[in-house]
């Protein structure tokens, strides 16, 4: 697939992007991609031009431009070295709900302007820390949310003021939820919540949960399963090429 790298002005500085496009002549919708916290890499440029495959314009931005030139991560070691699991995590607690939306606006204003990108309400999907992104931008940015995707997402239900579930009725996107098993950042019953938070603000949704665990769709996560990164393919596929 046809791909580039760019850059997108933000409010906060400036954010390096790749944009993928389908092969031919568009135009075609627009998706922006929320990485998992190992952040802007090769695996996710790939997935990028996987679902340009499928007809869709995807740009991947890189999450963590406000910590300048980053060293990138090691998935085989970010977890279990101590000192990059801290940078990790300091990574990840550095970006607001406020700043997934004001990116998000600026991404959705790079697409809207290409003339490879068709339509004025976009979809993102995102893994585990971008699939809470993805439902936080579909609620706080509702009118240019046409629908959000989450892959073995973390905190889509908690305690704080921040739930992306309690502003389910903000949300006007179509919302899918591919869930892992046994995982503690999304349990069964935070999937009851956000359930009857959708279902009581008449969000459309589907809510499942996959056979596989945590990182399951991200094929540099060593708990990566294929079958179940396959069923995301088909079921992101599915969701986008209805609602957008």
């Amino acid at each position: 697939m046809p791909n580039f790298t760019d850059t997108v002005t933000t409010p906060d500085g400036t954010a390096p992007i790749l944009l993928a496009t389908p092969e031919g002549e568009g135009p075609w919708p627009g998706v922006v991609m929320i990485p998992d916290a190992g952040g802007f890499r090769q695996t996710f440029f790939d997935m990028a031009d996987k679902l340009a495959e499928a007809g869709f314009v995807v740009l991947l931005p890189d999450v963590y431009y406000r910590q300048g030139d980053w060293a990138p991560f090691d998935m085989a070691t970010a977890f279990s070295d101590e000192d990059e699991r801290k940078r990790l995590y300091s990574f990840i607690g550095s970006i607001s709900p406020q700043n997934w939306a004001s990116d998000a606006d600026s991404y959705f204003d790079y697409l809207a302007a290409r003339p490879e990108v068709s339509g004025t309400k976009f979809g993102v999907t995102g893994y585990c820390m971008g699939g809470r992104a993805a439902l936080t931008i579909a609620g706080l940015l509702p009118d240019r949310v046409g629908a959000a995707a989450s892959y073995h997402g973390g905190g889509l239900v908690t305690d704080g003021a921040d739930s992306p579930h309690l502003r389910a009725d903000h949300i006007q996107a179509f919302i899918y939820v591919g869930g892992a098993e046994n995982d503690a950042s999304f349990t069964d019953d935070h999937a009851e919540q956000l359930e009857k938070a959708l279902t009581a603000a008449g969000v459309e949704h589907t809510i499942e949960t996959y056979a596989a665990g945590h990182g399951f769709a991200v094929p540099d996560n060593r708990s990566c399963d294929p079958a179940a990164a396959e069923r995301h393919w088909t079921t992101m596929r599915e969701v986008f090429s209805t609602h957008l």
